[in-house]
């Protein structure tokens, strides 16, 4: 894969709770150089949209935890669409599922994708559910119509692996998100069915890509 392939496959992301709009400032300086998309916190997508227009412009939704309510979720996903947001990367209700409440898990991804007209990623996070767990989030996900699914949020221990996303693409092009940190990394979870990876190190990742 080259360099170009590749960066269009990242989603540089900046999503610290101590993130300022210089941050990212930063995050949209590098993704424009690049190549790739970015992923920001849902206060700054206004400023950020007209800031770099250009770049393909991620935000998150119920972050990090997915406990808030689904009517929230709803607003909230609108609420980034309105201003300028080209894609939703949203956490499931875990708690929910885990008590075995799919279709509720099911009806909070279904309000947030009628909601907007751009795509949802459904952030499942991964290390903190059971193997069974894992599909039923993907299922329903697919059920709810998402777009795709998303390891993790990367405020939970644990982040992305090759096992997840091997089982994930079975289901929905999956983005591969925490601690994936270099080229190597990257291409081990494109090789496993990864769609697009979510990280703070895009550059570093594209960096170690050939050229040609």
């Amino acid at each position: 894969m080259n360099r170009a392939d590749l960066a269009a496959r990242i989603d540089h992301t900046v999503l610290g709770p101590e993130t300022t709009m210089a941050d990212v400032e930063a995050v949209l300086d590098d993704a424009d150089e690049w190549g790739m998309n970015a992923c920001i916190p849902p206060c700054y997508v206004g400023e950020a949209s007209e800031y770099a227009p250009d770049v393909l412009l991620a935000t998150v939704v119920g972050f990090p935890h997915g406990q808030n309510t689904t009517t929230a979720k709803r607003e909230e996903a609108v609420d980034a669409w309105q201003a300028g947001a080209d894609e939703l990367d949203m956490v499931i209700n875990v708690g929910r599922l885990k008590a075995g409440e799919d279709e509720l898990v099911t009806e909070d991804i279904s309000e947030v994708v009628a909601a907007v007209p751009i795509p949802v990623k459904v952030i499942i996070e991964t290390s903190l559910l059971t193997e069974e767990e894992k599909h039923r989030a993907c299922e329903a996900a697919v059920e709810a119509d998402a777009a795709f699914v998303k390891t993790a949020t990367g405020f939970a221990d644990g982040g992305a692996t090759v096992e997840d996303v091997a089982l994930m693409a079975e289901y929905l092009p999956v983005k591969a998100s925490g601690g994936v940190g270099s080229y190597d990394e990257a291409v081990a979870m494109f090789e496993a069915g990864a769609e697009r990876i979510g990280a703070s190190s895009g550059v570093d990742i594209v960096a170690g890509a050939p050229e040609e």
